[in-house]
């Protein structure tokens, strides 16, 4: 369990996490300090933080002893993590030029992208795995080649097929994980009611590739189709997601893009929680457009700042039944609100 926060400590914590946001100027406790680093591990924006520090100063931090150990010692495994980042990149491209000599037309989405199109700093978002679109017809295709380029399959094949995820390990470091998508969307039971695959993206993109549309949808999908908001990295993709759309057709772009997936649901729940963590107003006015049916409003209801920040703190059981029930609205939802 993490260390508690008291009130202004989360507000602490949440501007440490936000990429755009001053380094915090208040002088901090070596208790608090590290309660705060803690917390950032766990809730992956810990690069964010520690660039933050760093640009304070050292001279700034508390001198305690145990406080500059455990500071070394981050700063050493945000350095290993970094190298990780860049093979894996590196594997990535291997397999995107393999998939492109056999003719399989495929996208990295997620994590690189993000760093490279959302983040000023590539360093504040690593990422631990690669993540592979195709289309859900090319799936065995691009298994193979995959395969070829010395990985070996580590999830179920036919547990894989119906989730339309396959992890791939390579062969001689498992650490180096590649995830094969023909939907981004896993749970089943969601993807009668939104998907988001490789033919709506290219919809999305238009004649370009990774659009802030497009990019904001895959963030939006990856915080509450994907995962339950279980961390805050989540949200802060989303916020960077938010803070890209430079143009109102960038915004009429997404609206269509809600439309067409099916995540209206999602997006005015994901756009309200975050504009509310980092008082991002464009955010919670994007949320706004959105016509709320019952679904949204008991959404907004469960998915709250303390739902996040409680992920694993002494509320944390309160905080996994308000996700779990989250997931069965999603499940249960039906209507498609029409944004105003």
């Amino acid at each position: 369990m993490l260390p508690s926060l008291t009130a202004a400590e989360e507000r602490l914590l949440l501007r440490s996490a936000d990429p755009e946001a001053a380094p915090v100027g208040e002088d901090l406790s070596a208790k608090t300090l590290s309660a705060l680093l803690d917390n950032a591990e766990f809730h992956g924006i810990l690069p964010i933080m520690l660039r933050k520090l760093q640009e304070r100063g050292d001279a700034q931090l508390p001198r305690d002893a145990g406080l500059r150990d455990r500071l070394e010692d981050l700063r050493q495994k945000a350095t290993i993590a970094t190298g990780q980042s860049m093979l894996l990149q590196y594997h990535g491209d291997r397999i995107m030029k393999g998939l492109a000599a056999d003719n399989v037309p495929a996208r990295i989405v997620k994590g690189p992208v993000f760093a490279r199109k959302l983040y000023r700093n590539v360093a504040d978002r690593p990422f631990t795995d690669i993540d592979i679109l195709v289309e859900p017809a090319n799936l065995a295709r691009a298994n193979r080649v995959i395969a070829a380029c010395g990985f070996e399959l580590g999830s179920n094949e036919a547990e894989s097929y119906e989730l339309q995820e396959f992890k791939w390990l390579e062969k001689e470091n498992s650490s180096l994980l590649v995830e094969l998508h023909g939907d981004l969307v896993h749970d089943t039971g969601m993807r009668r009611r939104l998907s988001l695959g490789f033919r709506e993206l290219r919809a999305i993109d238009g004649e370009a590739t990774d659009t802030p549309a497009a990019l904001l949808t895959i963030a939006i999908v990856h915080a509450a189709g994907g995962h339950k908001f279980h961390r805050l990295q989540l949200c802060i993709d989303v916020l960077q997601g938010v803070r890209a759309l430079q143009s109102p057709e960038a915004e009429a772009r997404l609206f269509d893009a809600a439309r067409m997936t099916g995540i209206e649901l999602e997006l005015a729940v994901v756009l309200n929680v975050t504009g509310q963590l980092f008082e991002e107003s464009r955010a919670l006015e994007l949320a706004g457009r959105i016509k709320p049916d019952l679904s949204i409003r008991l959404a907004r209801r469960l998915i709250t700042t303390n739902t996040l920040l409680g992920v694993n703190s002494r509320d944390k059981l309160g905080s996994r039944l308000r996700r779990d029930a989250f997931r069965w609205i999603q499940r249960l939802a039906k209507a498609r609100p029409q944004v105003a």
